[in-house]
């Protein structure tokens, strides 16, 4: 058994950003609900948009989590299973909030040629009249998202090119070698979906209703599998960004465009992750597509096996991505021992899930759960100031560990890590 020693706690980023709030004996993390779904249901004068206040958007608590799984980001990866010696119960975690400062109120600056919200207009707002049953109208708003979805994932995407790219490159703030490494594929992205919005709007006929366009799907998703190689690049394109915010030229020039109204307050890799973003929304769509197609619509036949389709092409781009993302972590780590380097580490093709962690003295370890192996390290710089993590301790084989997965607020026994992982007699 593990006594207990000391208390862990978790530092977890959110999308989206932490509001202030009044004292309370037990902290609570708020944060702010999905933007995009934010912006895309407001509409809004522009006497409103000058006094709107931050305070005023819907917020959501997020609950305290004893476990591991409910505090470090997770992966999606088979089932964990339980093999040994008990982990699960020997970490306790306390969530911390801090309240962010006021926002500085802004003077009104010159209108912008880029819209700051997104209209949004529905299938019904742009025909006069039709005979359509309740069912039939569903189904034409759903086509009708999913090619106002195209349209603007590709204005987005030439906007990033435009107002990101370009400036940065001709103004020598980051070099062609970083921004292709940032931006990775994305330029290729564009007209793949310029294609399926030519199409989707080929179909439509002259009541603006579309038929069938269960082949037309079917013959364009196969374009998808390029998202592969943008995936794929991504967790290294976040880590260099993140790493280049820290140069003062590449933080004024990032802050200026998300202050700008054009970004709609999102910032650069809220951006390239819209294509992945778009990726995972297009099984959702088909299946409310499907779900309101009668019967004897020619759709019935082909609807079924395009869903198949891009449910695969999501889980191959998943897999792919996954893998890429447990290659990255490897290579960052650091041993100070040879006999750190467990075969299991180098065997592991993915991530279970990581996350930091931080005790009540603030030093901080960064848990890494690799397929085959459990490894503590300290984050850290290497001379170039990217990230590297030293690993801390022996990592564990999880053939020595139980792994458990515990239901989020689900309250596990306490422990230390010094007391798991040394046996309670390391006094290091």
């Amino acid at each position: 058994s593990v006594a207990p020693e000391e208390t862990h706690s978790i530092l977890c980023d959110h999308a989206g950003k932490k509001r202030k709030q009044d004292p309370a004996p037990e902290p609570v993390i708020r944060i702010m609900e999905d933007e995009e779904d934010d912006e895309e249901g407001e509409m809004m004068s522009d006497h409103m948009k000058d006094s709107e206040e931050p305070s005023n958007k819907r917020v959501k608590p997020v609950v305290k989590s004893n476990s591991l799984t409910g505090v470090l980001t997770p992966v999606k990866t088979p089932a964990l299973k339980r093999i040994g010696q008990s982990i699960s119960r020997s970490i306790s975690f306390r969530t911390e909030a801090r309240p962010l400062p006021p926002a500085p109120l802004r003077s009104r600056t010159k209108a912008s040629s880029f819209p700051r919200r997104r209209n949004s207009q529905c299938w019904s707002d742009t025909v006069e009249s039709h005979d359509l049953t309740a069912k039939e109208i569903k189904r034409q708003e759903v086509i009708y998202e999913l090619t106002q979805g195209e349209r603007q994932l590709i204005d987005d995407l030439s906007l990033v090119k435009k107002v990101y790219y370009e400036p940065m490159l001709k103004l020598d703030i980051l070099t062609e070698s970083e921004l292709g490494k940032i931006f990775g594929t994305l330029d290729s992205l564009i007209p793949l979906h310029q294609d399926l919005l030519s199409r989707l709007e080929r179909l439509r006929g002259s009541e603006k209703t579309v038929g069938e366009v269960g082949p037309t799907l079917m013959n364009w998703f196969p374009c998808l599998e390029a998202y592969v190689t943008y995936c794929c690049n991504q967790v290294g394109a976040k880590a260099l960004l993140d790493q280049k915010k820290h140069e003062k030229r590449v933080e004024h020039f990032l802050r200026l465009c998300q202050e700008s109204s054009f970004s709609r307050k999102l910032d650069l890799w809220n951006f390239l992750d819209l294509p992945r973003s778009r990726l995972v929304k297009y099984p959702l769509l088909l299946k409310e597509i499907q779900k309101c197609t009668p019967p004897d619509h020619p759709d019935e036949d082909t609807l079924p096996d395009a869903l198949e389709l891009i449910q695969s092409i999501v889980a191959e781009v998943n897999k792919k991505t996954g893998e890429a993302e447990c290659q990255f972590y490897r290579r960052g780590l650091t041993y100070l021992e040879e006999s750190q380097r467990l075969p299991e580490i180098q065997l592991s093709r993915f991530l279970y899930c990581h996350g930091e962690l931080k005790n009540n003295k603030g030093q901080r370890l960064h848990v890494f759960l690799f397929e085959l192996a459990l490894v503590l390290s300290r984050p850290g710089e290497d001379r170039e100031g990217g990230q590297v993590f030293h690993v801390y301790r022996q990592p564990l084989p999880n053939a020595l560990i139980n792994l458990e997965e515990i239901p989020d607020g689900e309250a596990g026994g306490g422990g230390t890590f010094r007391g798991a992982f040394t046996g309670g007699n390391d006094k290091g």
